[in-house]
């Protein structure tokens, strides 16, 4: 059994809180909210930008930077990781297949099937919406299992499997099947006032770099997802 790791509560800016770290790697639990990585509007509220501070340790002519292996939306919380070097991202991302990625949803309604897997085609159109299509030509294949861990009368708590990596693979598949992710307001219910998504990357395991040891790291799940499933009375 590969062992678990979980928070060594060390926090840094706006939230963040890092999980692990050694030579090669840094693993993160992203709140909700902050960016993954810069945009053109905002270049320091984001995950890279504060591990980059940390990395350097104030020194403002270090060279030293972390480099991104995988991303999570702005509203999406948990696990995230990074590299220490070019050739660590590189390694992890030519085996990125074999890594197992869990998240927690809680979405609208009850799902009829407990468990199940959702396939479609994934494409992108100019408004950037992401949207399933059954043409193999048109977008990338794209795999979602899920299974359902508690019921209430409003809502559903899911434990979900990655097991492809597209863009709003997730928040696009879960509205498809007519179960969209609560706080979505890109592909969710019309009108929903909730204050923000909730999806949550709740573990991701692959084998460490150096070494190839199986190594798993886990995020504690968010209060905001706890709150919504304690605020109705379960089935």
């Amino acid at each position: 059994m590969p062992k678990k790791r979980r928070s060594s509560n060390r926090r840094l800016a706006r939230g963040l809180e890092i999980l692990y770290e050694d030579k090669e790697l840094l693993v993160v639990n992203k709140p909700a909210g902050l960016l993954t990585v810069g945009t053109q509007t905002n270049k320091s509220r984001t995950v890279c930008y504060i591990l980059t501070d940390y990395v350097r340790k104030g020194c403002l002519k270090s060279r030293k930077r972390v480099f991104v292996v995988h991303r999570l939306d702005q509203w999406t919380s948990g696990v995230l990781v990074f590299a220490k070097s070019e050739e660590v991202k590189l390694r992890l991302q030519a085996r990125w297949k074999d890594t197992a990625k869990k998240y927690l949803a809680v979405v609208y309604g009850s799902p009829a099937k407990k468990e199940d897997t959702i396939t479609s085609y994934l494409a992108e159109n100019k408004a950037y919406v992401v949207y399933s299509t059954t043409d193999a030509a048109k977008g990338k294949l794209a795999r979602t299992a899920y299974k359902v861990l508690k019921e209430t009368k409003e809502f559903s708590l899911l434990e979900i499997g990655l097991l492809t990596g597209r863009k709003n693979q997730i928040r696009v598949h879960l509205a498809d099947v007519g179960h969209p992710v609560v706080g979505d307001r890109k592909y969710g219910k019309a009108g929903d006032a909730h204050r923000r998504l909730a999806l949550h990357s709740k573990s991701i395991s692959f084998k460490h770099p150096a070494g190839g040891r199986q190594m798993t790291f886990e995020a504690r799940t968010p209060s905001y997802l706890n709150n919504l499933l304690a605020d109705k009375a379960d089935r």
